[in-house]
């Protein structure tokens, strides 16, 4: 159909060609999100240690910054389970839970984050997406989600345990386990019971009943809004609040937030300026990673500047009005992605109903039991709990499976920070003992071709006075001694060698530590009468060693090949 006539000059690209038939879509997927969105948000503010109606503000705004700036059509942006416990573990230190200090400082975590995402964004440095490997986000993600499920048994048992690490947090608990309030336990076990049967049970249920598997799936995805409608009932009917002490949200501020943008000191600065920047990565990683993911399924692309851009914009409109750092979550986006929706219209569909909520609905959850909020979240993370990455990283690298479990034990152990900080140094540890053991092969001439490749491998020709060693790595400080080591073994293997070919054809850089190895082994060659010569050398790499004083000084020029070595120098 035609597009509807928005073209306006900086409107984004989905927005100017915006359709009829897109609208109704993007209606339902909206409203289906916002069903799910409400007891999301206020669960994931309770987790961040904020009043639950502030998870509410960090549900509005964000949406629509993120419509304007970002490139994902399904991803939907708000609070998030892992990016509340980043949260309130950065600020629990720093301030008491709840209080107006703490709330200050939550909307300042968002503020600074969501300028050095926009920063970033700016400089278009969208490949810092890279730079955390997917075994140390896995591990990350599922420790904090393990983290997150043991402490909020404490809600949910109405325990007063305390605790920063999953130790602390199950120590205090077993501890305390007599003072286990038993309404408060019942409530919060029923809501466990619901909420695993409608995940498990409920889509098989309704798949049998004739409807379509996807809708099933659909529907089932929405029965934390059903329980916690059903819980407010429960607790209204039977009062169990005021005869059997079961911990309730209590009031919620009707009405939008006021707009306004706390300016950090520097003293504030300097105290969350590195816990903003790893929550606002973090999330950034996270949010990248579920985008590019429902991207691929539908043949689009996402821009990682743009991301940034998105992100940043959405943790700015979150401080704002009032909110906490927010960033792109699996399970809304899935369901935003199931419910149809073809572009961000669908998030400011949602935002715009989040908002009435604010306006006319907040009444209906003061009744909504603790208990349930904190079963909504241990249901949510231990979704987030991935097994599978570290199975298959045993069996294909058990580096990478090494990385995951240390992040994971790290943050559950440690903390957060600590496990972010491990799983940062096992992925740098790993990567630098890998490139520091580079693969040097032995080549020989296939028989009747002009292909050379790996004597251990293939049955191969080798020339009586000529070595060839291929190195599989970068040349650069930390292997040029492993590199020349390798060198020394294979000569002393093979006595009449007179020409050392050095095939660079795997190599992109030589940085001045392995050059001035490289002269050093060249001198060392000559006076045991064996000439240095270079093969297959690339252009950037050719390029940077022209401009070196060394490379006239070889025999001969770099070849062209490995063939053309032997045929030049086995003559």
């Amino acid at each position: 159909m035609r597009g509807w006539p928005l073209r306006v000059a900086g409107l984004p690209a989905w927005l100017r060609h915006y359709r009829r038939d897109q609208a109704l879509r993007d209606g339902v997927a909206g409203l289906v999100v916002t069903v799910l969105l409400v007891p999301q948000s206020l669960a994931y503010a309770m987790l961040a240690g904020l009043p639950p109606h502030v998870g509410m503000y960090a549900s509005m705004l964000p949406l629509l910054a993120y419509a304007w700036l970002g490139s994902s059509m399904t991803l939907a942006v708000g609070p998030v389970a892992v990016a509340a416990l980043m949260t309130a573990s950065a600020l629990t230190p720093l301030a008491a839970p709840g209080s107006s200090e703490y709330l200050v400082l939550a909307v300042l975590l968002a503020l600074l984050g969501g300028m050095q995402l926009l920063v970033l964004g700016l400089l278009r440095l969208g490949f810092v997406a890279n730079l955390l490997s997917h075994p140390v986000i896995s591990g990350f993600v599922s420790g904090s989600a393990l983290l997150i499920a043991i402490g909020q048994l404490k809600p949910l048992l109405g325990i007063g345990a305390n605790g920063h690490t999953a130790l602390e947090l199950a120590a205090s608990l077993l501890a305390k386990i007599s003072h286990i309030e038993p309404a408060t336990a019942a409530v919060g076990s029923v809501a466990v019971v619901l909420l695993w049967g409608s995940r498990r049970l409920l889509p098989r249920g309704l798949a049998a009943a004739g409807l379509a598997p996807q809708s099933a799936d659909l529907l089932a995805k929405l029965a934390p809004m059903a329980v916690v409608l059903l819980s407010v009932l429960a607790v209204s009917v039977g009062e169990l609040d005021a005869r059997h002490g079961v911990a309730v949200v209590g009031n919620i501020p009707q009405g939008l937030p006021s707009l306004r943008l706390p300016w950090p000191t520097l003293e504030q600065v300097k105290l969350l300026f590195v816990p903003a920047f790893v929550i606002a990565i973090v999330g950034f990683v996270e949010s990248v990673s579920v985008a590019q993911s429902l991207a691929i399924k539908r043949g689009e692309r996402i821009d990682p500047d743009a991301e940034l851009r998105g992100l940043g914009a959405g943790n700015l409109a979150s401080a704002l009005s009032g909110g906490f750092p927010v960033t792109g979550g699996f399970a809304r986006s899935g369901v935003n992605f199931a419910a149809g929706a073809q572009t961000p219209m669908a998030g400011v569909i949602s935002a715009a109903l989040m908002a009435l909520v604010l306006l006319g609905l907040t009444g209906l959850f003061a009744k909504l039991p603790l208990a349930v909020l904190a079963a909504t979240i241990i249901m949510a993370v231990l979704n987030l709990v991935d097994l599978e990455t570290p199975r298959h990283a045993w069996r294909y690298d058990r580096s990478d499976a090494l990385a995951w479990a240390g992040t994971a034990l790290g943050v559950l152990a440690l903390g957060v920070e600590a496990g972010i900080v491990i799983g940062i140094a096992l992925s740098a540890g790993v990567f630098l003992w890998r490139a520091s053991r580079p693969h040097v092969a032995v080549l020989g001439r296939v028989p009747g071709t002009e292909h050379f490749r790996n004597e251990q491998r293939f049955a191969v020709e080798t020339p009586p006075r000529v070595l060839l060693l291929r190195v599989d790595e970068n040349l650069f400080f930390a292997n040029i001694a492993a590199v020349l080591d390798r060198v020394q073994l294979e000569l002393d293997h093979r006595p009449g060698t007179r020409h050392l070919v050095l095939v660079l054809s795997s190599v992109s850089h030589v940085d001045l530590t392995a050059l001035e190895a490289l002269q050093r082994l060249h001198l060392e060659l000559q006076r045991r009468g064996v000439d240095l010569h270079l093969a297959e050398v690339k252009g950037p790499v050719l390029d940077r060693l022209e401009r070196s004083a060394w490379l006239p000084l070889l025999a001969r020029s770099p070849f062209v090949s490995a063939h053309a070595a032997v045929q030049s120098l086995a003559a």
